[in-house]
């Protein structure tokens, strides 16, 4: 209870400190108003109070910044210290209330009211007292923060109230946690809340002591592990294995465990893990077991990429690498949205089929970015061993896996874009054949559990989008191309080339041979010039070489100094690259007898054959030349036997294949060349000399011929048109059965062209013949 007013008591703020009553302390003091107050107390009765700030950051706290309860106090000396400072001893008398702040004289003073401690010597403070001794002594075995000498010293204090002061002083309480105890008046109650609060300590403590003991065994079980390894591997040298075999199972064992391998795949490799470790080193076995357990947990068995289903930056790809192909890209685009719809549509097997350079290898590069998977290509070009697609079995030295294993494991992913590049050039011998082990792996009712002779157990292929290229589809076997769906890819205009040569070949080469825009600079009659007279493909290969030999002669000339920059104009040209290599707008310069101009389709594209007809005296002898397949060479056959049949309506002797020999020759002999289409060039072209009639020079046609004269539907209409293009052709007689094809050629060509449908022979000659004279 309150027992002493006091007034005009200078008031001390501490900062992050409390003094406890009956406590000495030293402290020291900076600010000016805390001086003036302690020099003031030392001139009266020594006396000061003492209150707490509750924010330790305020620098000239206020009457709100201060705890209301605090220590009177009692300066026992006041020191300067050299740097300005002051130090005080004080010595904590009682708790107190302040009130009345004022200002005076350059520091507050205030009006306590005292608060000293009732002793009580009462059966409960004893049995209090020895309770907080008894866990400060238990407290003090466990924490370095109190001595046992600090024990002893507080151990002889009778007074509760001076015990439960001591004792807190010694805790690692917080600031406002030391400000709940002092504001205890009664003494029972601090004796309580300290033995509350060291039973709470005690318990912190033990949990401290449980946590270091974990850490120390851990560490101890640590070092004893390497100190054993160590041991192991001395041990292992000794005996010739230098590698440490155990820390090489552990490392393979933790792999395998983390590779998400099946179940079936995962008891497997553990097996062989097991076997690995129990065969010596030196076993020429251990090493194939070595390989091929790091051929299982390397291999990508769940981890896949996440599909970027967004078509229109799918199609702002496509039309950024590519120009034209509008139906290659449509089909994509089609399986994105599809895949967006269901998110579990299986990967197609497309097949890219057309000319080389048309760009099918790079389509596949953007299909693979568009989508955001990894892109792996193999080139099946020359494969003609089984084992290449299906890999070796073990029992074999230098066994390994096929190729479609090896480019999984390249892709790091379950489902990549798979490149098989020119699917068309395997071929097989008594290794076996290649394209009966492809049919496992483009059926999509199969190739979820792909078998691999190495791997020997199921991988799922179901997931990947494979993509296969070629050139010409009849060498690629009907059970394989039926797994497979073909989109053709017939070549380029000319408006297409022009840009592909302007946004992608140009910049390219241009990069490639350290040139800038500015140094080099082609117009676009250039550009058209090279793409008519320098070549004649349905790709753009051609055109790059071409574009290539110019940057090379430009950067000699920059380099020698002749110029600092050219532009390449048609009259430039002939200086860079050479003469024409080509006659473009005209297929023959003049109307000319025994002389027909075909449409063709080869494995590099669409492209116009002449076919030549010369009689001469003899007995009717048929010569063909030119290194022509058997379907030409019967349907030159045909072709003759049509027209000996139309002798009469065509104005022939009757008897002209018994007084002459027939030649039949189609130049550039040393070209292979076969197909079902050149049956009614060759009856044109015998008519015409048979009948002096000379063929008009800008009709190209194509059909096969029959015994009676039906002309017969053809494939290839889309390349034939474009090549009849470049050649300059403005006149196509194609069979009438082919109409629904003219659709697929480009606006861009089918303006150029005139298209006649025929379905009699006869209505080829009355077109590609001139009139008659009589």
């Amino acid at each position: 209870m309150p027992t002493t007013i006091k007034k005009n008591i200078p008031l001390l703020p501490l900062r992050g400190l409390i003094l406890y009553p009956t406590m000495i302390l030293h402290i020291d003091v900076g600010r000016e108003r805390s001086v003036f107050a302690i020099e003031h107390a030392m001139a009266q009765d020594h006396l000061i109070f003492l209150a707490t700030q509750r924010d330790i950051s305020v620098e000239d706290p206020g009457v709100e910044d201060l705890y209301e309860i605090g220590t009177l106090a009692r300066v026992k000396s006041l020191t300067q210290l050299p740097n300005g400072t002051h130090r005080i001893l004080i010595e904590g008398i009682e708790r107190a209330e302040w009130s009345n702040y004022e200002e005076a004289d350059l520091y507050p003073v205030v009006e306590i009211i005292g608060y000293p401690d009732e002793e009580k010597q009462d059966a409960e403070s004893e049995a209090l007292m020895r309770t907080l001794l008894t866990y400060f002594k238990k407290y003090s075995k466990v924490s370095k923060r109190v001595t046992k000498e600090t024990y002893d010293s507080v151990a002889t204090i009778t007074e509760p109230g001076r015990l439960a002061d001591m004792i807190a002083s010694h805790l690692p309480l917080k600031m406002v946690a030391k400000q709940e105890i002092l504001e205890l008046f009664d003494v029972n109650e601090r004796l309580e809340w300290l033995i509350s609060r060291l039973y709470n300590e005690q318990e912190v403590l033990n949990l401290e002591r449980k946590i270091n003991e974990r850490v120390k065994e851990a560490m101890e079980r640590t070092q004893k592990e390497f100190y054993l390894r160590e041991q192991m591997k001395a041990i292992q040298t000794e005996l010739g294995d230098k590698d440490g075999k155990g820390l090489e199972v552990a490392e393979l064992s933790e792999k395998i465990e983390n590779a998400n391998m099946p179940e079936g795949v995962k008891e497997v490799a553990l097996r062989e893990l097991d076997r690995y470790e129990k065969i010596p080193s030196a076993a020429a076995e251990s090493g194939i077991i070595r390989n091929y357990i790091d051929w299982l947990v390397t291999l990508p068995w769940a981890a896949a990429s996440k599909d970027q289903l967004d078509i229109k930056r799918s199609e702002a790809i496509l039309n950024r690498d590519h120009d034209g192909l509008d139906s290659v890209k449509e089909r994509i685009l089609e399986y994105l949205a599809v895949r967006q719809l269901t998110n579990s549509l299986r990967g197609p097997i497309l097949c890219l089929a057309g000319p080389p350079g048309v760009g099918k290898t790079s389509l596949a590069r953007s299909i693979a970015e568009s989508l955001g998977r990894k892109f792996v290509r193999i080139s099946l070009g020359g494969v003609r061993d089984e084992s290449e697609i299906r890999g070796h079995r073990r029992t074999y030295v230098g066994a390994m896996p096929g190729r479609i294993i090896q480019g999984m494991k390249k892709a790091g992913k379950i489902n990549p874009v798979f490149l098989l590049d020119e699917i068309d050039k395997m071929s097989n011998d008594f290794r076996g054949d290649p394209s009966s082990a492809m049919l496992e792996v483009l059926d999509p009712e199969q190739n979820s559990t792909f078998s691999d002779h190495y791997i020997e157990e199921p991988y799922n292929l179901s997931n990947v989008l494979f993509i296969a290229t070629a050139n010409d589809l009849s060498a690629i076997p009907g059970p394989l191309r039926d797994r497979m769906e073909i989109i053709t890819i017939a070549g380029y205009t000319e408006i297409e080339k022009n840009a592909i040569a302007k946004n992608h070949l140009i910049p390219k080469q241009l990069k490639e041979h350290g040139l800038t825009k500015s140094q080099v600079r082609f117009n676009d009659e250039a550009i058209m010039d090279i793409v008519r007279y320098y070549t004649r493909e349905a790709g753009v290969r051609g055109l790059e070489r071409e574009i290539a030999g110019i940057c090379r002669k430009a950067a000699k000339l920059i380099v020698t100094g002749e110029k600092k920059s050219t532009t390449i104009s048609p009259r430039t040209l002939e200086s860079m690259i050479g003469k024409k290599k080509f006659r473009f707008g005209q297929a023959e310069t003049v109307n000319q007898v025994g002389v027909a101009t075909g449409l063709a389709y080869t494995q590099v594209g669409g492209d116009t054959l002449q076919i030549e007809v010369s009689l001469s005296p003899g007995k009717g002898k048929l010569i063909l030349t030119g290194k022509l397949g058997d379907v030409m060479k019967e349907s030159a056959q045909t072709a003759l036997s049509y027209v000996r049949s139309k002798t009469e309506e065509f104005g022939i002797a009757p008897d002209f294949h018994e007084s002459c020999d027939i030649h039949i020759h189609v130049p550039e002999g040393a070209t292979p060349k076969d197909g079902p289409s050149a049956g009614v060039t060759i009856a044109t072209a015998l008519v015409s000399a048979l009948t002096k009639r000379p063929i008009r020079r800008e009709v190209g046609m194509t059909g096969e011929i029959t015994l009676r004269g039906r002309v017969l539907p053809i494939g290839g209409l889309k390349e034939k048109a474009l090549s009849a293009h470049r050649a300059g052709l403005t006149t196509i007689i194609l069979p009438r059965d082919n109409e629904r094809d003219i659709e697929d050629i480009p606006e861009s060509v089918q303006s150029e062209l005139t298209f006649k449908l025929v379905s009699d022979a006869e209505e080829v000659l009355e077109i590609a013949l001139e009139a008659s004279s009589k």
